[in-house]
């Protein structure tokens, strides 16, 4: 363990430096980085990569070119700071996104005023999740600030599209193996899950697009045609009374919150129907209905069944609609993941829970995706936690703020975290 000295130290230098995090939090918010479309990523990684080079990093910036979602006018721009230690090795990675959804209606302040009022900053991004950037950034420099040289890496990334799925962001970084198991041992995303929350893992994504087709006909004498949009209510009911009841009772071992995503869900996303090739309405029987379902699933189940349940509700319910024919087609997989509960990073951020907030740290799963799943399915690395400021019920809501108390121990928290994960080999406890 640490010499108190060391720890007192680091703490003493986080709370010196609360009001430049916070003040440069404010600045991030600032940046209207709203995904879609991918507004002024440019600008904000430059934003931050400007404050890693102050802050002792060595900073390079990789752009997803080879992405469709990168533009000239909305460049994916990912910026990556390394700071060396002793040694290579360990190498712990901090990672946050820098874009943020649209601000949406129902705001009583400017959602990129970066307003700081009674203790709490506000401000799309606030939560979700400019602040935990910051607080990794700062987490960090009291390290440094402290005079306490790493005997391993240190890494903090601010990367793109999150909200849309990442894939120009830490997508991208685990396929060019910039992130990866290879020289890459820890990674803590600081997403907005709570001061005393550890996020070990999330449920898997499958959705679906399901389309069945009929034959047209004068709207006047729909007997002469088949209509696809009947069929298809009919299995949006069987989905609702007996495969939505039957999920109701998969219920995982993940301690997903809250507590009602701990069982497997199905929601329907999308459906529209109509004549093929039409838009609006039109005289006539539709022979295109197209349905996608979001079906969120547990480490216990497993794709290939998951798959099956919806095309037993398609083949059982469309036996009874002839002349109307189906396809399922995969729209967006995403494969459940799981760091263990004893693995040296969950021990290292419970730890410091342990010490900066004076209780124990809740192990929980979430219930939707982050990336975690790049970085343990692309860059396959096991070792990865979400830890961060902020409450996540305030993400994406109008209002969206993050307690300035609880930003300053999130960064205590990650400050004690990295010693532990890549101090002296005298302070650091496998």
């Amino acid at each position: 363990m640490h010499h108190p000295a060391t720890i007192e130290a680091v703490i003493t230098q986080v709370d010196a430096a609360a009001d430049e995090a916070v003040a440069f939090a404010a600045d991030l918010i600032r940046i209207p980085t709203v995904n879609p479309p991918g507004d002024a990523y440019d600008e904000c990684a430059h934003a931050v990569g400007d404050r890693l080079l102050r802050c002792g990093f060595e900073v390079a910036y990789h752009t997803a070119t080879q992405r469709a979602e990168h533009t000239t006018t909305h460049p994916r721009v990912n910026v990556v700071g390394v700071r060396p230690g002793r040694h290579p090795r360990p190498c712990l990675h901090l990672n946050g996104h820098i874009d943020v959804v649209p601000p949406g209606d129902g705001w009583t302040r400017d959602p990129f005023g970066g307003v700081i009022l009674d203790g709490r900053l506000y401000g799309r991004g606030a939560a979700d999740m400019k602040t935990g950037l910051v607080a990794a950034i700062y987490a960090t420099e009291a390290v440094r600030r402290a005079g306490i040289m790493l005997d391993g890496t240190v890494e903090i990334s601010g990367t793109v599209d999150e909200e849309s799925g990442g894939e120009a962001g830490v997508a991208w970084l685990a396929e060019q193996r910039v992130i990866n198991a290879a020289r890459t041992d820890y990674v803590i995303i600081p997403e907005p899950f709570g001061i005393d929350r550890i996020c070990v893992g999330h449920r898997g994504v499958y959705w679906a697009e399901i389309v069945t087709t009929g034959r047209v006909a004068h709207g006047s004498m729909p007997f002469l045609g088949v209509s696809a949009v009947e069929p298809m209510a009919a299995i949006v009911e069987r989905f609702r009374t007996e495969l939505r009841p039957s999920l109701a009772a998969h219920v995982t071992v993940m301690p997903v919150v809250p507590s009602g995503a701990r069982h497997a869900t199905l929601n329907v996303n999308t459906i529209e129907g109509g004549q093929s090739g039409q838009a609006g309405q039109t005289p006539c029987v539709p022979d295109r209905c197209r349905l996608v379902v979001d079906r969120r699933f547990l480490i216990e189940e497993s794709l290939d069944d998951v798959r099956q349940e919806l095309r037993d509700v398609l083949d059982t319910t469309l036996s009874l609609f002839p002349g109307v024919e189906y396809t399922l087609e995969d729209r967006l997989v995403v494969e459940p993941v799981q760091t263990a509960d004893e693995a040296p990073v969950v021990e290292a951020v419970r730890s410091a829970v342990s010490s900066v907030v004076g209780r124990d740290a809740e192990l929980v799963a979430s219930p939707g995706t982050y990336d975690h799943k790049h970085v343990t399915r692309i860059a396959g690395i096991t070792q990865c936690v979400a830890y961060g400021p902020g409450r996540l019920e305030l993400a994406h809501q109008p209002d969206e703020w993050c307690d300035i108390e609880d930003f300053v121990s999130a960064m205590k928290v990650l400050a004690l975290a990295t010693l532990r994960l890549v101090g002296a080999p005298a302070d650091r406890r496998e």
